[in-house]
């Protein structure tokens, strides 16, 4: 199985962008994201490419955080943004929320030690879906689905599997949902996203057994590399244990749309 290049993995990195349903964007200077109420109602930025000046893209881009009523703009870094923002967004005071490290892998080798007692499933009920959401509030901190949104969501599962897009991947211990992890088949990718485990089950190998699983499948789906976000608090170190390469961080800073 061939790999992908250095370049490939960063430009992949780098056009790498969450859309939530019911989301709003527009690209002009950078990508700008109004997520919806759910997920509190920033605005998220990213991936500029701009011909003006750090100050610049930054004042358009609380211009238009205003302009959405948002009440926070968060922008991630990348070493491909033109002009890169993370001097100026330090000079205005903004705080450094979260940071992130890139790291991918080949698939043709993959293996990720997983304890006994931990079981797996891929998503393809309402039921599940449910068990999905029922980790994610507490984990995100997001408002939980309504019916008609665990419909809406239970569709994008089905379409995804259905056009062979993605999956979603639960784990159990004891019979319980504990934890999860989605991912996307794209250009040879499968990108790895949005895993999450409970506070009270981490260190219990659920993590492990989520993207065990999803590497497995996503090389049974034809992906040749793992591309995956870590968090420095959280996942990054056991992506590295795992035979994850890093290829960088993005950061996360916050600014108020008065700033």
């Amino acid at each position: 199985m061939s790999t992908h290049t250095v370049d490939e993995i960063l430009r992949a990195a780098a056009a790498w962008v969450w859309f939530p349903r019911d989301s709003e964007h527009e690209r002009e200077d950078l990508l700008l994201v109004r997520d919806p109420e759910r997920f509190g109602g920033g605005v998220r930025g990213s991936q500029v490419d701009s011909r003006l000046d750090p100050a610049g893209v930054v004042d358009r881009a609380l211009e238009r955080t205003r302009a959405w009523g948002a009440p926070r703009f968060t922008f991630w870094t990348s070493s491909a943004d033109r002009p890169d923002l993370e001097d100026e967004l330090r000079r205005r005071g903004a705080e450094h929320i979260d940071t992130v490290a890139v790291f991918a892998r080949p698939l043709d080798d993959a293996v990720v030690e997983v304890p006994d007692g931990v079981t797996v499933e891929m998503v393809r009920t309402l039921s599940q879906v449910r068990d999905v959401d029922a980790i994610n509030v507490p984990v995100w901190q997001q408002q939980p689905l309504d019916a008609e949104g665990l419909q809406a969501e239970f569709a994008e599962v089905a379409a995804a599997l259905e056009s062979r897009e993605g999956f979603r991947i639960l784990a159990r211990i004891g019979g319980r949902a504990v934890s999860t992890g989605g991912c996307t088949i794209d250009d040879g990718f499968v990108r790895l996203w949005g895993a999450s485990t409970l506070v009270g089950d981490r260190g219990r190998g659920a993590y492990r057994a989520v993207l065990a699983e999803r590497l497995r499948l996503g090389a049974a789906w034809g992906a040749k590399t793992a591309l995956v976000k870590g968090r420095i608090a959280t996942s990054a170190p056991i992506l590295a244990r795992a035979g994850f390469h890093h290829y960088g961080d993005e950061r996360a800073y916050r600014l108020t749309p008065d700033a």
